[in-house]
């Protein structure tokens, strides 16, 4: 029976031939190299868990008047991607057990044309969450770093465009995405895009947490109270690792896949690690 296969430039090493495939995951073997068996029922709730958290976000942002300004309508746009990821992901692993248990016959050609659209929604959804993650990061540092000019820096209009454009690319480029998945330069392209951002914020916080440190240092040297000033350094340090390691922690192993799939698709340890996608994907 088909079934849809939720971002197959993820899943699959294109570089390499079936047979090749198959040939080295049998030279990888061993029972750690079988990967894992994630039922699709876990995907459903854990799909169902992050569509109400990130409706709850957008909620609270679009009813609470306090909220109405350029940074929570990027945090709004982070909630709106994230959602549509877990919209994608429930439709299709809906779809998935319905077609396992007999329930829904579709056609093979119906299905592939399925497979293109949640291909492409997820894609765009993971693009933008990204993407906002980024804004969201110069958007802290303009309201740290220029504080009295914020407002005028950080106009609505600008805020406007500036989603708007995040969005409208990320639809460009999930579409070519899509389209050329089996060329490696479009692996190449995400790869480069997410260490792109990873350095951004990596640059950005660090940046405003010197700054902090510095403020901290001074505030704590005229009031002589050097107790304050490491507990809220320490809060700061710990508030930053957390920030950062969770990205990279959440980020990390789709985009190492990647790297894999670019630069050893066919070698026994590269195809263990693609076993492991799905645990990856949740």
């Amino acid at each position: 029976m088909s079934t849809l296969a939720p971002l197959r430039l993820l899943r699959k090493p294109w570089n390499a031939s079936e047979g090749n495939q198959s040939n080295t995951t049998a030279g990888a073997g061993g029972p750690w190299c079988q990967g894992l068996n994630i039922p699709n029922e876990l995907f459903l709730t854990l799909g169902l868990v992050s569509l109400v958290e990130n409706l709850l976000v957008v909620a609270a942002i679009l009813k609470n008047r306090n909220l109405h300004s350029p940074t929570y309508y990027f945090i709004c746009c982070l909630a709106v991607s994230d959602m549509l990821v877990s919209v994608s992901n429930l439709v299709e692993t809906l779809f998935m057990l319905l077609m396992e248990h007999g329930v829904l016959v579709i056609h093979a050609s119906i299905v592939r044309h399925m497979d293109n659209v949640i291909d492409m929604l997820i894609c765009s959804s993971i693009m933008s969450s990204l993407s906002f993650l980024g804004v969201i990061a110069v958007d802290r540092y303009i309201t740290i770093f220029y504080a009295l000019r914020y407002h005028s820096i950080m106009t609505l209009q600008r805020a406007v465009v500036t989603m708007a454009s995040v969005w409208l690319a990320s639809t460009v480029s999930s579409t070519i995405f899509i389209t050329y998945y089996r060329n490696n330069a479009i692996l190449l392209c995400l790869i480069g895009f997410f260490l792109f951002v990873l350095v951004l914020m990596l640059v950005l916080y660090i940046h405003m947490f010197i700054l902090s440190r510095h403020h901290l240092c001074s505030i704590s040297s005229q009031q002589k109270q050097p107790t304050i000033y490491h507990s809220s350094s320490l809060k700061g340090t710990i508030t930053l690792t957390i920030l950062l390691g969770v990205f990279f922690i959440c980020w990390g192993p789709f985009f190492f896949h990647l790297i894999l799939i670019v630069t050893c698709p066919t070698n026994p340890f590269c195809t263990c690690f693609f076993s492991y996608f799905n645990l990856f994907l949740i």
